[in-house]
């Protein structure tokens, strides 16, 4: 494989990858792939390592909300889906539905402290019929992301303030022995 720098933006990627509709949904097995029934962006998997996986993303659009400042990652996420939710249940602008796509994006901008509010951003991946044009709504705003390189680690069970810092941390050092 080529080298390549992990930036920034590979590891916040890495970390909303990781929260693939886990938080809302309860439990993500290894052998689901959510891909083959709804629409996902599209990537393709550079290297497979020992619990990761590098993955190569086409460019994409997202519809993200405006930051919701919290403590929780979980209460957050849920505030941020159920915007985005009625957004694609037909409150927008066009007054059009879109249809739900994956996954479902958190962006943690971290606070300076352990009891502090951090700021999340949840995001939607907008349907190729829909990225040309995506309907605007009040309080979201449209991403356009080129490609980009995500390190993607998948974990079952729900996902807790208390077990995402753990997961981050076991993408980071998997990635670390490659």
């Amino acid at each position: 494989m080529q080298s390549m720098a992990v930036t920034t933006t590979t590891w916040k990627l890495a970390l909303f990858l990781t929260l693939i509709s886990v938080s809302l949904s309860g439990t993500l097995s290894y052998d689901i792939v959510p891909c083959k029934r709804i629409e996902c962006p599209n990537y393709d998997v550079i290297e497979a390592g020992n619990g990761y996986e590098i993955r190569l993303y086409n460019s994409s659009v997202w519809i993200s909300n405006s930051p919701i400042q919290d403590i929780s990652l979980v209460e957050a996420t849920r505030t941020g889906f159920l915007r985005l939710f009625d957004y694609i249940q037909g409150k927008n602008n066009y007054q059009q539905k879109i249809e739900m796509t994956a996954p479902v994006l958190s962006e943690v901008l971290p606070s300076d402290g352990p009891f502090c509010e951090s700021s999340f951003v949840v995001s939607f991946y907008v349907p190729k019929v829909n990225q040309a044009n995506p309907p605007p709504a009040k309080g979201l705003h449209v991403q356009r992301w080129k490609t980009v390189y995500a390190a993607v680690k998948q974990f079952g069970g729900f996902v807790k303030d208390t077990n995402i810092g753990e997961e981050a941390a076991a993408l980071k050092d998997s990635i670390a022995r490659y």
